[in-house]
């Protein structure tokens, strides 16, 4: 996988989407209840939490780009900043990676399930991957640079559509990481 996104183009990142797509299916695919909710150690996630998380967080994006598509979406005030989008996007796509060597932590609405987690989230994870970057791909002929939105996440913060398409792909790859140490982890339950 291709963790530095941050100049990546539109085919580039919806390739590096489908390869986390295709990697997801082929390495956690066929896991177990027990080995999706095991966590190494006290207050980790479990491979099931991290690809829940993803969901929940990409969930917003999905009627955002639906909005542009259909030449509804209306600019808010601080998406017309134009200094801003550039500098917010930048700065989370960098923090994203999972080489960054930081640890964000989710906000408190994006948080995953405390609960058993079913097996079938990695199927869940996947249709919404489809669905996303079917949506990415319907915004081809597209000004991606220049089309701001507001981040679901914090609405002080804006960003160029492209950008949001990076942050989503550079995050999956940052929880993508996360699940492969657990998995890899030692006590994984085999």
């Amino acid at each position: 996988m291709n963790y530095d996104l941050h100049k990546a183009d539109l085919s580039a990142v919806v390739a590096e989407a489908g390869l986390v797509a295709d990697e997801t299916r082929r390495i956690f695919g066929q896991l177990s209840a027990a080995q999706i909710n095991w966590k190494p150690g006290q207050g980790d996630w479990s491979i099931g939490q991290c690809f829940d998380h993803l969901i929940i967080a990409n969930r917003p994006y999905l009627p955002i780009i639906q909005e542009i598509r259909q030449g509804r979406k209306r600019p808010r005030l601080l998406e017309s900043m134009p200094w801003l989008p550039a500098l917010f996007g930048k700065m989370i796509i960098k923090t994203l990676q999972p080489d960054s060597g930081r640890k964000v932590k989710a906000r408190p609405q994006f948080l995953p399930s405390s609960t058993a987690i079913d097996p079938g989230i990695i199927g869940a994870f996947l249709d919404q991957q489809e669905r996303l970057v079917k949506e990415m791909k319907a915004t081809r002929e597209l000004e991606l640079e220049r089309i701001t939105i507001t981040s679901p996440i914090l609405s002080l913060i804006t960003y160029s559509l492209m950008d949001a398409y990076r942050i989503i792909v550079v995050h999956e790859q940052n929880h993508f990481v996360q699940a492969r140490r657990v998995l890899e982890a030692p006590g994984f339950p085999t």
